[in-house]
């Protein structure tokens, strides 16, 4: 997939403050269809900021942005979704409540002919969807706050893929689960990309973001160090621009020995 096509999404110099402060200071990143972009950097790099001006959230202050080639106009979460842009969020936004089915379609429910809400059909569009993320998949009726990490997140990507994401931004997906659950979650990842959908991966896991990313791209202090192809780095080489700012043609054997001390 992927890395030769066009971009599906580009965000061009975007400029982002706070009463004076530079959150996200003339930012140009890319994603291409069925690649995962990792977006690294320590607290307060603006990472997250950056992914607001994408997903709807905040406004930049200035840059464009680009779905599929096209102008993007995004003022709100609404905006972004009409897009195909999704964010799942680490919180996952579930009511714990209500089962897979009710989730996947909150406050999109769909109904019977006379108006009715239509559980059967809701529980086998969903059966579908986690049908392509997770075959293992079986508690359809039970409350997801009954469920484990890994499952409350194939039932929130699953959300997003029905309703036609293109290009997903997920916020430490794998924060806080087990080894079990984080293999669950980069599986589901690897099926996203099989199906051509894009993803920005925010996490401050490099081992994840080495794992599942074909490049990174890395913030410090709101301005973008750099994109580099993942083959091309060491892990030491990514710590350095997270933690120096500094691109790894500027890293100097002094600088890595001083990151490993």
């Amino acid at each position: 997939m992927g890395t030769s096509s066009a971009p599906v999404v580009e965000m061009r110099n975007v400029r982002v403050s706070f009463g004076g402060v530079r959150a996200v200071d003339d930012v140009t990143i890319d994603l291409r269809p069925g690649e995962v972009v990792g977006l690294v950097g320590g607290n307060g790099a603006g990472k997250s900021t950056l992914m607001k001006v994408l997903s709807g959230a905040q406004g930049p202050d200035s840059g464009e942005i680009r779905v599929n080639g096209q102008p993007a106009s995004i003022s709100n979460p609404r905006d972004a979704k009409r897009l195909g842009i999704e964010t799942i969020y680490q919180t996952l936004a579930l009511a714990d409540n209500l089962d897979a089915p009710g989730n996947l379609f909150l406050g999109r429910e769909l109904t019977t002919p006379i108006g009715q809400i239509n559980d059967a059909a809701m529980e086998d569009q969903t059966r579908k969807v986690m049908g392509r993320l997770n075959p293992h998949f079986k508690a359809f009726r039970k409350p997801v706050v009954s469920l484990s990490g890994g499952q409350r997140q194939a039932v929130a990507i699953a959300r997003a893929i029905y309703f036609n994401a293109r290009i997903i931004i997920m916020d430490e997906p794998t924060a806080a689960l087990g080894p079990g659950e984080t293999a669950q979650v980069r599986n589901l990842i690897k099926q996203l990309k099989n199906e051509g959908i894009g993803i920005f991966l925010v996490s401050h896991d490099i081992h994840d973001v080495f794992d599942l990313s074909e490049r990174i791209s890395v913030m410090y202090h709101g301005r973008l160090v750099g994109t580099v192809n993942k083959d091309d780095v060491t892990t030491d080489e990514i710590l350095g621009m997270i933690i120096l700012g500094k691109p790894p043609t500027k890293l100097t054997e002094k600088d890595i020995a001083e990151l490993k001390g």
